[in-house]
């Protein structure tokens, strides 16, 4: 399927401040972009960059006032997620040197505090794909999905007790225990097809059987049409919008459409 996406951030400004936006997507392995642009408005200067994730990411000056950001994509991407059951587990001595950090506790994933509850949802299960689609499910079928009852800085502990949050919240807590068994996992920011309501998304990916898999517990099936904007341990890396200045909170409208 190809897709056009894209989203406008407004944020207001109340004097000149530095910008660090992750907002261009990249071609991988389940998609390719053919398109892609970012402006802002008043106009400023734009330099990219790729960070220590292989994200590309977009520094700036953000005029004082009213700022539009506004970015645009066009994607080929999948209609389905690799889905396989039977890829095992990977011994940490086996792991690829890059895939190491995504093993290690992270601002709000405190893997290391999280082992009991991951070895009651997966202990007994098959070591690997297995045990990451009953952590999704589990997360799916336990955790309620509510706006205002998280904040940017809940971690994945937090949820775990309230059992309720949105997308960043289930993400972060399936990164969690997927680590907490020695299972590395990152989190992915991006569009999703469909998504209800229309938003920037959410979810996660664990490295089982060689290669990363998609998992979503937002979701109750399997769903392809994803457009990822970037990959790290947790959100404090993936953020789309880092203003380094005094800056009110903007309002994000995000949109995917058939191409």
């Amino acid at each position: 399927m190809i897709l056009n996406a894209g989203c406008t951030i407004v944020e207001k400004v109340a004097e000149p401040s530095a910008v660090v936006l992750m907002l261009r997507p990249q071609s991988g392995l389940a998609q390719k972009i053919t398109a892609s642009e970012i402006t802002i408005n008043p106009p400023s200067n734009i330099v990219e960059y790729t960070d220590a994730f292989g994200n590309l990411c977009q520094r700036a000056i953000l005029p004082g006032g009213e700022v539009h950001i506004e970015c645009s994509c066009t994607a080929e991407v999948s209609d389905a997620i690799a889905v396989n059951p039977n890829a095992g587990f990977t011994l940490v001595q086996n792991l690829p040197h890059e895939v190491l950090q995504y093993l290690l506790p992270s601002r709000y994933c405190p893997s290391d505090l999280m082992l009991k509850l991951a070895s009651e949802i997966a202990g007994k299960i098959v070591p690997g794909y297995q045990q990451v689609e009953a952590i999704r499910s589990w997360i799916q079928q336990n955790i309620r999905y509510q706006y205002g009852f998280s904040t940017p800085s809940t971690s994945a502990l937090e949820t775990a007790h309230s059992r309720t949050g949105v997308c960043r919240d289930f993400s972060h807590l399936g990164i969690t225990l997927c680590r907490a068994l020695r299972i590395p996992a990152r989190s992915v920011v991006g569009y999703l097809y469909q998504l209800d309501p229309m938003d920037l998304h959410a979810w996660f990916e664990a490295f089982v059987g060689g290669r990363w898999y998609t998992f979503d517990a937002t979701q109750a099936e399997p769903q392809g049409n994803r457009i990822v904007l970037s990959y790290g341990r947790d959100a404090a890396d993936v953020a789309q919008v880092s203003v380094y200045g005094p800056v009110e909170a903007g309002t994000v409208t995000a949109w995917v459409n058939l191409a």
